[in-house]
């Protein structure tokens, strides 16, 4: 071949690629959290059925967490990649250092796709970004035809708190075991760390009690609407942790008291104080705002098992504070259900106990908090809690009452941010919503995204703040579908406020990318709510 002839061929080859089609770069694909840093290069890698996984480090930490991303890529890909210490393209690389350290860095060059990461979090957590690096389909349940390809670059990326969670309420509605699972699945993927599960409630008790066995017998046995209900045995709750546990998600067990306790009640009559269900309209019990004009003391009678309760409305219900029995219950409940729970974190509730004397309130919380670091457990408590002496160390959830709120940072105690106005997911999205509720605010996406826990009251800085959490209450969710419409795509936006800095989102960036998520949503049959504010 001649020079001249040489050099067309070359320009020839070069136009070709220039005009072929482009794919997204690594700062254009739905990365959801936004990475701190995003990097774009040229180029990008395709995964091949050839490939493996390299694991560099501690290899009995590693093993898993290649496994995992065996596991997720394998339905769509038909791959499974061998897994060693030999070269690979997929590269895991351990270093070792501090556990607690959540940061990570990925690197994807046309050859290779490396994780770093200190601990095994963080590769967990660079995995979530590499997966969402390739085509949505990379999530669908079925084998798709498809080139895997990422695109080139580098991202440096760590959380901006903590704790970064959501609540599921599995006390009004039952929520079984596989779709606590499949809601576990999607908080990982969005790289939140702590479900928080709340199992009593007036409607019903969810977790197996072994030395008071009829907390489930009787208290379970109905929710709201007057379905079958349902509960954990403690079998159930360990296998569940555990599934958890290898997504980095660690559970918090939350234990309503001493209001929100008519299915105890019902149970057990004995912890009964003589308040029953007031007869009226309690229609305005649901808003924390809204003083109620029902006469609680109506129905008196005289320690007999409440009847259980269907309804959706609260602040009837209440422990005898004065009972020892009570503090017995107490303490048998968070005893067994600590030995079960390895994160550090015991929810003991403490919301709406509006038929509970002031000082009687007080008491409680403060003997409750007690009973709970002795077990081992760092109490966390809805922000009412705070009214109380707080014991060192335990936090505050505001959802409702700043000066609540500003009471616990004054005694020196963090607070878990979850303001109902702006994180609470069974909000109705507007007034055509087919289910939720809408006594705090109507909830948009955009709602949901454009605010900053740091600025949000003026009363709580960003160092009083442990971290994020979005509650969803299920009065009006039956049913998967029923969680998939209200969390998403609201969850995504939440994420994002608990991982990234104010100062990096953007609501037009987010637009876009969670424009993208929702195409793995879809491919994942995931029934979410198609806002209007954004162009799916």
């Amino acid at each position: 071949m001649t020079y001249q002839k040489s050099i067309i061929v070359l320009f020839l080859t070069a136009l070709v690629f220039s005009c072929g089609p482009k794919g997204p770069s690594l700062d254009e694909r739905g990365l959801i959290p936004l990475p701190k840093s995003v990097s774009s290069s040229n180029g990008s890698f395709e995964l091949t059925s050839a490939a493996s996984i390299q694991l560099i480090g501690d290899q009995a930490s590693l093993e898993p967490l290649a496994q995992y991303f065996n596991q997720t890529i394998k339905r769509a890909t038909g791959f499974e990649l061998e897994v060693g210490e030999g070269e690979g393209q997929i590269i895991l690389e351990l270093y070792g250092g501090a556990l607690d350290d959540e940061s990570y860095e990925l690197e994807i060059t046309s050859s290779q796709a490396k994780i770093s990461a200190d601990s095994p979090a963080g590769i967990f957590y660079g995995i979530q970004t590499l997966l969402q690096a390739f085509p949505s389909q990379i999530f669908a349940p079925m084998a798709q035809n498809v080139n895997w390809i990422a695109p080139a670059g580098k991202i440096q990326d760590d959380p901006e708190y903590p704790y970064r969670g959501s609540m599921l309420d599995v006390a009004r509605h039952f929520i079984g075991m596989e779709d606590v699972k499949h809601y576990i699945d999607q908080m990982a993927r969005l790289k939140l760390n702590y479900l928080h599960l709340h199992l009593t409630d007036d409607q019903g008790w969810r977790i197996e009690i072994k030395s008071w066995p009829k907390l489930t017998e009787i208290g379970g046995k109905t929710q709201v609407g007057g379905g079958e209900g349902g509960f954990f045995t403690q079998e159930d709750y360990k296998e569940l942790v555990r599934y958890a546990q290898e997504r980095f998600i660690t559970i918090v067990p939350e234990i309503d008291m001493p209001g929100h306790t008519n299915a105890a009640l019902a149970a057990y009559g004995e912890l009964n104080p003589g308040i029953n269900l007031p007869d009226g309209d309690l229609s305005t019990v649901n808003h924390p705002s809204e003083e109620s004009e029902i006469d609680f003391t109506s129905k008196m009678i005289t320690r007999e098992p409440a009847e259980l309760y269907t309804g959706i409305e609260v602040g009837f219900s209440t422990f005898d504070t004065d009972l020892e029995l009570t503090y017995q219950l107490v303490d048998d409940v968070v005893r067994e259900l600590s030995e079960i729970t390895p994160g550090p974190y015991f929810h003991i509730g403490g919301d709406e106990s509006h038929v509970t004397a002031k000082d009687d309130y007080i008491k409680f919380v403060e003997r409750v908090q007690d009973i709970v670091q002795k077990h081992g457990k760092i109490s966390v408590g809805w922000d009412e809690v705070a009214t109380a002496n707080l014991l060192p160390g335990n936090i505050a959830q505001f959802w409702a009452m700043e000066d609540n709120a500003a009471l616990a940072v004054g005694q020196g105690n963090q607070i878990l941010m979850s303001p109902a106005k702006k994180s609470y997911l069974d909000m109705q999205y507007d007034s055509t919503s087919r289910i939720g509720l809408h006594w705090a605010a109507y909830i948009e996406l955009d709602s949901a995204y454009l605010w900053d826990p740091a600025t949000y009251s003026s009363n709580i800085k960003k160092s009083d703040i442990l971290g994020v959490e979005a509650p969803l209450w299920t009065e009006t969710v039956e049913n998967r579908a029923d969680i998939e419409y209200l969390t998403f795509p609201r969850l995504a936006a939440l994420a994002e406020v608990a991982w990234s800095p104010g100062s990096s989102r953007d609501w037009e960036s987010f637009k876009g990318r969670v424009a993208q998520l929702g195409e793995s949503w879809e491919v994942q049959g995931i029934q979410f709510y198609k806002s209007p504010k954004v162009a799916w």
